[in-house]
């Protein structure tokens, strides 16, 4: 027997789903994602999964949901992970006496901090393969005196990243912002060349490395109604979106400017892999129409994978057994796919 094909191949290092927010829905929806998925084990990911956070809380969780018959059980980097079990990296033991579903604090902000830390840190060490984050609360980050405005930021400030983008993926939709979280009034003057080339040059990299997508067709959208109309409402197509187009000389299909109306149509129709879009709510009105339960946060430019949930901790409902854990399905089964495709294409 040839020996190289007799020898077993070690699996992947587990995903790790981040807690976020203690006292948000973040454990809810774990639960729900681990019971639904040793439910019908089709649905399992392709990969291990473990948590980062709280084994008591999600064992209080466990027993509120009715859904006390999981396996949920301490785990340390290096551990097996079981199939059956939901395995907790303990980041923090925060007393349970002292959390209340909808009512952040300083500790839990805290909490939630460690939980990040300690995920890319579990990542630069080769414990997991990447990471799924739950929702966490900016303006509890605020309160406990941290400079980032969330995660994207304060992942990039972890792994040294300079360049980083958000992208929004779902099955019919891939939509990447030129810019993020700025006051509309802003968007024109933050918008040139260079930023909307860089934005085209991670959305195909992505695309090809996390996708699969071997010649990847990016749509750019317009900023103004109509493109402009020949500058009759506006003319950032004229002096920067157009010329960024023609002046990309890099992989891929680039086309556009596209009518901001009619772009999402045609991306989601098939037509495109993905649409760069000028501003946050350009592109996240129709993906989010599309994609409400399911959609996928994916940051790009990072040297690790990253997926998240796209809401929020959703405090008035935390607690309730309201929470929905589709978006997190969809994050864990994306980072494992996404995983997958690097380790390919590093082969």
């Amino acid at each position: 027997m040839n020996s190289e094909n007799s020898m077993s191949i070690d699996p992947p290092p587990p995903l790790a789903i981040t807690m976020g927010c203690p006292v948000g829905i973040g454990p809810e929806i774990i639960i729900k994602f681990f019971h639904d998925s040793f439910v019908d084990r089709k649905n399992l990911p392709a990969m291990a999964v473990i948590v980062i956070g709280n084994t008591n809380v999600l064992l209080k969780t466990a027993e509120e949901l009715g859904m006390s018959e999981l396996n949920v059980q301490p785990w340390h980097p290096g551990d097996p992970v079981k199939s059956d079990v939901v395995s907790v990296f303990d980041a923090d033991d925060h007393p349970l006496d002292e959390l209340s579903w909808g009512n952040p604090t300083l500790a839990t902000a805290g909490a939630m901090i460690g939980y990040i830390e300690q995920g890319v840190q579990c990542i630069q060490q080769g414990a997991v393969s990447g990471m799924v984050t739950c929702p966490i609360s900016k303006i509890s980050l605020q309160q406990a005196g941290s400079p980032f405005p969330g995660h994207t930021e304060m992942l990039a400030s972890l792994t040294g990243s300079s360049r980083y983008r958000m992208m929004m993926a779902g099955r019919r939709l891939k939509v990447v912002l030129a810019t993020i979280h700025e006051p509309l009034a802003r968007v024109p003057s933050l918008l040139n060349i260079e930023e909307i080339q860089d934005c085209i040059a991670m959305t195909i990299d992505s695309l090809h490395h996390d996708f699969g997508c071997q010649n990847p067709k990016v749509a750019v959208a317009g900023l103004n109604p109509h493109c402009g109309e020949n500058g009759m409402f506006g003319s950032e197509e004229e002096t920067c979106i157009t010329p960024a187009i023609a002046g990309y000389n890099g992989p891929g299909e680039i086309s556009g400017p596209w009518p901001p109306d009619t772009v999402f149509y045609q991306a989601a129709a098939g037509a495109y892999d993905a649409v760069v879009a000028m501003y946050h709510d350009q592109g996240l009105i129709p993906f989010k129409l599309l994609h409400f339960k399911d959609g996928v946060n994916v940051t790009l430019g990072l040297p690790i994978v990253r997926t998240s949930v796209d809401h929020g901790t959703a405090y008035d409902i935390a607690g309730q057994g309201l929470a929905d854990p589709a978006s997190l399905t969809a994050a864990v089964h994306m980072a494992a796919d996404i995983c997958s495709h690097r380790a390919g294409g590093r082969q």
